[in-house]
């Protein structure tokens, strides 16, 4: 009998009487990983299957990943080559694993990892092995005795195979879950080549130093390079399903806009994905979680994501043995929860030396399990869309990629977050109607690369309505990097780009009170007892096109000396050049800011930034908000429908660390005053905090639902049960 069957709470025509309909892929919602490690199956090591099993049926899991082979089995394999773990014996810690949570009901994806050899098999196999411009094999970075593999060659097209069917035929499972399989850098075995060759007429050139290289060879090979890896997995997809028709290979990546391939192609091809962002690293925020899930919703829709966590501290040094503060795995997976991504926690090697993070881990699992019908989403209702371009990062290297496509990112993400605007991120390769009808507002923040394809995309938004808002060089490159003369935008943006000024010290913004348009005044309105704010670093040099009206409510105040003191101040008065222009097309609107604020508001954090960032997006939507949360702190606001009822996610990122990343205790919020749009043609039927457990007295004011919370701790859910429309 399967957990969900079990739950008392339910009726035999409720919930999880649907749930157990669902394919496997859309019926698991809290996923356990077991990784395990060489000498888990060595005798006193603290490995105990049975452990496991019986920690999985506590937390009220209904998926599990269990490690089973490629680079190490945890199985007795008969495949030749394929190396076991040194101290399996006659154990077969996988199929005991495996055995006890099917008595249990939960579906079981095998973890395979497909990058690596051991020394052993390098030597019997040397054509399995990756190899560097000079033809010589790789060594792994960071193991000894181990050799990375060709994922073009015959270790992914015969090897794995072999593997992927032992395992399916052998054990009770549904899918294949893949870790690193797209291979470690670019390989120039024998076979490489040859297939490149075939393929192109060409030879694989060497890598750049750059990654912003768009030579017609590296933009060949990168081509080359995706087209055929994707076509492994469906290869390895086909032939699984081959065996047992339900089962998958699922292939993990780590997405978002630095990416190595095209999310939006291996979405398309994928019935499941995770999200790969295991913990903070560095000072990373505590919304980054959030953010990662919004990535992968961007690509997969509402099919299913899983967000995978770790108890571990994720830094360069790979401590993966340690364990956070439970707190900050708390707030981690509530932002991923809350952005529709289902939790999924990792544990690499099968004994427990740090038992701290066990009861976090139930506490959250099993409040998800009692709300399950509320997490299980089928429509967000944001219609704020942040576009991310995987298109624009691969025009710049490493550093710059940091530069100009994460930071705007995350200066329009923190804005957003901090100003309670529900919003979704929007991948630049589904920019087509159906994905864009949803949203009223579209943000590029320095979406560089643009084909024209995508510019008419665009276009055609604007013209039925929508609101576009553009930053710094938004259009100046054409989908291959290369520059254009002039936006492809320009149209829109009502300015002509006459190139750009970098790193400049000392520039203002005028804030132009004296403009007659009373709308586009109010996005300057924060800014009333003020005519000058600081400017951000970097900007297109600009001149408006005399083809259409434009209101320019921010203009420059150009850079001079800031040293020696005595020496400061302005030289030069002209005012004339635009820094935000905001503009009609067709039944829509556009606003373009010159210069990359967005990522200076990253940088700096100043609230005069921060002021014009939303007050651009309240002018862009032009129509009352669908979730309005007002009160004091930093509350993250997600909002979406289910089949019988919509859930308001209120994320309390307010924290001593907050600009820091780390969380060592979340402050509780004072109270929140709560305004809710209710779907029309549907009733409230029921209105709670699923957190604090209490009901909500129903008060609707002119189609809204309105309350105040008094306080958040982690964070809340408002659940609103509702009535059947068709009723």
């Amino acid at each position: 009998m399967s957990l969900v069957e079990q739950r008392p709470d339910e009726g035999a025509d409720g919930v999880a009487a649907r749930i157990d309909e669902l394919p496997w892929y859309d019926r698991a919602m809290r996923w356990a990983q077991l990784t395990l490690v060489g000498d888990d199956p060595k005798e006193g090591s603290g490995f105990d299957p049975q452990f496991w099993v019986e920690y999985f049926r506590e937390i009220k899991a209904d998926g599990v990943c269990l490690s089973a082979g490629g680079y190490m089995a945890f199985y007795p394999s008969d495949i030749d080559g394929h190396y076991r773990s040194p101290y399996l014996g006659a154990s077969d810690p996988f199929g005991e694993i495996v055995a006890g949570v099917r008595e249990l009901g939960l579906v079981v994806m095998a973890r395979i990892d497909s990058h690596a050899v051991h020394d052993t098999i390098a030597a019997q196999h040397p054509e399995w092995l990756s190899r560097d411009e000079r033809g010589q094999p790789r060594r792994h970075w960071s193991a000894p005795d181990v050799w990375l593999t060709c994922p073009f060659g015959p270790y992914a097209n015969e090897f794995v195979p072999l593997v992927n069917a032992e395992i399916i035929e052998k054990y009770d499972v549904d899918a294949i879950f893949a870790n690193r399989w797209a291979g470690e850098g670019r390989c120039f075995c024998d076979g490489c080549r040859e297939k490149y060759r075939n393929a192109t007429g060409a030879e694989i050139p060497v890598p750049p130093a750059s990654r912003g290289d768009y030579s017609a060879d590296e933009i060949r090979y990168r081509q080359w390079w995706e087209t055929t890896l994707l076509a492994t997995a469906r290869a390895w997809d086909a032939q699984i399903r081959a065996i047992k028709p339900s089962a998958r290979f699922v292939p993990n990546s780590g997405g978002g806009a630095l990416s190595a391939f095209d999310m939006a192609k291996l979405a398309g091809q994928s019935d499941i994905l995770f999200a790969d962002k295991q913990a903070r690293s560095g000072l990373s925020p505590a919304w980054s979680s959030g953010r990662h899930a919004k990535e992968f919703r961007a690509v997969m829709g509402m099919k299913p994501v899983g967000g995978i966590f770790s108890m571990g501290i994720e830094e360069a040094h790979r401590w993966k043995d340690s364990v956070q503060i439970g707190t900050e795995i708390r707030m981690w997976v509530a932002s991923a929860t809350a952005n529709g991504v289902r939790a999924w926690f990792t544990k690499f090697a099968g004994a427990v030396h740090d038992d701290r993070w066990l009861d976090v881990v139930k506490d959250i699992y099993l409040w998800q399990a009692e709300n399950e019908a509320y997490l299980r989403n089928t429509r967000s209702i944001a219609d704020v869309g942040l576009v991310y371009s995987q298109q624009t990062a691969r025009a710049f290297d490493a550093a710059d990629s940091e530069r100009s496509v994460n930071r705007p990112i995350l200066g329009w993400y923190q804005a957003l977050v901090e100003a309670r605007i529900p919003f979704n991120m929007v991948h630049d390769q589904l920019l087509d109607e159906s994905s864009l009808d949803p949203y009223r507002v579209l943000i590029l923040p320095n979406i560089a690369a643009l084909s024209d394809a995508q510019a008419d995309s665009l276009r055609a938004f604007v013209a039925r309505g929508g609101t576009l808002i553009a930053t710094y060089r938004t259009g100046l490159l054409d989908e291959f990097g290369h520059p254009r003369s002039d936006f492809v935008l320009a149209d829109l943006f009502g300015v002509h780009a006459l190139g750009t000024s970098t790193d400049v010290t000392n520039s203002y913004l005028r804030v132009r009170h004296d403009i007659s348009d009373a709308d586009a005044a109010a996005v300057i309105a924060p800014l009333e007892r003020t005519s000058v704010i600081i400017n951000s670093a970097n900007r297109v040099d600009v001149e408006l096109r005399d083809d259409a009206a434009r209101t320019v409510p921010l203009s420059l105040i150009d850079s001079f000396p800031d040293l020696p003191m005595e020496e400061v101040y302005r030289r030069d008065f002209d005012e004339s050049t635009p820094q935000l222009v905001l503009s009609e097309y067709g039944n829509g609107r556009v606003a373009y800011f010159a210069n990359d604020i967005d990522r200076a508001f990253s940088d700096y954090l100043v609230h005069d930034h921060f002021d014009l960032l939303r007050s651009v997006v309240e002018w862009g939507r032009n129509a009352p908000e669908l979730v309005s949360v007002r009160g004091a702190g930093v509350i993250e606001v997600v909002a979406w429908e289910q089949r019988e009822s919509m859930t308001v996610h209120l994320v309390n990122m307010t924290n001593p660390r907050y600009l820091k990343g780390p969380i060592v205790e979340t402050l509780p919020s004072p109270p929140q005053f709560i305004s809710i749009v209710i779907p029309r043609g549907r009733e409230i039927t029921r209105a709670r905090l699923l957190k604090a457990g209490s009901d909500i007295d129903v008060l609707v004011v002119d189609g809204r639902l309105e309350f105040t919370v008094d306080e958040i701790h982690d964070f809340e859910v408002v659940a609103i049960d509702l009535s059947d429309p068709r009723q």
